[in-house]
């Protein structure tokens, strides 16, 4: 396995690198503490070709691979989940779930702009009282005609306010359980859509969070996505591409911890000498150099995998789990590195604290991946591979 970046990744890094250091650094602090969602750095990320980085070229992309991906991913959280969450669900939630289920005609009029970043996408999972249980999702979508017929609620949808189409998910028939969930594009301008910002998070405070309502919405039937009763198959394939991109996300936070530490280890001194000189310090830097160095190997793990079209619900299941944990850790550790400090806005630390519980929740929480995981060694759950060495154990 070759770990090293090829010319073009290393400068795509650099691109997202400087775009997050001239036009979100300077401005975070203000967003976050307004809570306020710029949609233009999405308008700027699209003039970059940011907007549909994997998606292939004759659909609006830019053609490149999944780690292209991870790549802008772990550059915009360096500087802020808000932003790494806007491509997460625009491309890996939304645009990457049309690009495999999506038909021709779906492709050109909905894929193609968005990947171009002239429209924006959102994913419409989760409600009030269905997150991880995704079965129990109570809206609903009946046949009339050449229309369904959308009613229901859901909740914690990013881009609530900025998305021009959502992929959203239904029961069209409530006795097959999951078997009878059905995916549906659905646009901001029909009559009957609604939605409402969520306000007073915990973080991601520059993020645009909220509610989406639908009042007998007329959906046309060419607007389904794949066949009826897909829909619980199409969410979790598009679920293995959401969780990739806030793995990556996580690295890239792990990173800023890391960044932001070693820069006040350098600058604060104690006892007549840097901070950085004590051992007890030196742990916590340790910790996250060891949690950023394995949780970007499971993430490019995933990410190769993805690009030779293996099943990898079950890597990226890890590296989910894993690197949103090392980022809620580092954050814990970093605001700790800087002391009294630590606890203001003055540096970014208590910031990255607060961004890192969202992704230890969403996308399943750390008790689902902890029991995927369980499940797959202990042969309760399995996935049809290709070249897969297995453990003596799983055999």
């Amino acid at each position: 396995m070759d770990f090293n970046f090829t010319e073009e990744q290393e400068m795509l890094r650099q691109t997202v690198r400087n775009f997050t250091d001239k036009e979100i650094m300077p401005n975070i602090a203000d967003w976050d503490r307004k809570g306020k969602f710029d949609p233009k750095i999405l308008t700027r990320l699209a003039e970059l070709g940011l907007m549909g980085v994997c998606i292939p070229e004759e659909y609006g992309g830019s053609g490149m691979d999944y780690n292209a991906l991870a790549i802008v991913c772990e550059e915009l959280e360096r500087g802020d989940t808000a932003f790494r969450t806007a491509v997460s669900v625009h491309t890996g939630l939304n645009s990457m779930s049309i690009l495999q289920w999506g038909t021709e005609a779906q492709k050109q009029k909905y894929l193609v702009p968005q990947a171009k970043g002239e429209q924006i996408g959102a994913f419409g999972l989760t409600e009030p009282g269905a997150g991880s249980d995704v079965a129990a999702l109570q809206t609903t979508a009946v046949k009339d005609g050449d229309h369904y017929i959308l009613n229901g609620q859901k909740t914690w949808i990013s881009l609530c306010d900025t998305a021009d189409n959502f992929l959203v998910f239904a029961y069209t028939d409530k006795a097959k359980k999951h078997h009878g969930i059905s995916a549906f594009i659905v646009e901001r301008t029909w009559e009957g859509f609604s939605s409402k910002a969520t306000k007073g998070k915990l973080g991601i405070r520059s993020g645009n969070t909220g509610e989406l309502f639908f009042d007998q919405v007329k959906v046309p039937k060419e607007n389904l996505v794949g066949e009826e009763g897909e829909g619980f198959k199409i969410a979790m394939a598009s679920l293995d591409n959401g969780r990739f991109t806030v793995a990556a996300g996580a690295v890239g936070q792990i990173m800023a911890c890391l960044e932001a530490s070693v820069n006040y280890c350098h600058e604060r001194e104690t006892f007549g000498k840097s901070i950085g000189k004590h051992q007890l310090v030196q742990q916590m830097i340790a910790k996250m150099e060891a949690g950023w160095q394995m949780s970007r190997l499971l993430v490019y793990r995933a990410g190769e995998l993805k690009n030779q079209g293996i099943r990898n619900t079950r890597e990226t299941s890890l590296a989910k789990w894993q690197a949103c944990d090392f980022a809620n850790q580092a954050a814990n550790d970093a605001v700790q590195v800087h002391g009294a400090y630590g606890y203001s806005d003055e540096y970014p630390v208590e910031r990255y604290l607060r961004n890192s519980k969202a992704p230890v929740i969403y996308e399943g929480t750390r008790e689902i991946h902890t029991v995927m995981q369980a499940e797959y060694v202990l042969g309760y759950r399995k996935d049809k591979q290709l070249d897969r060495t297995l453990p003596a154990w799983e055999k």
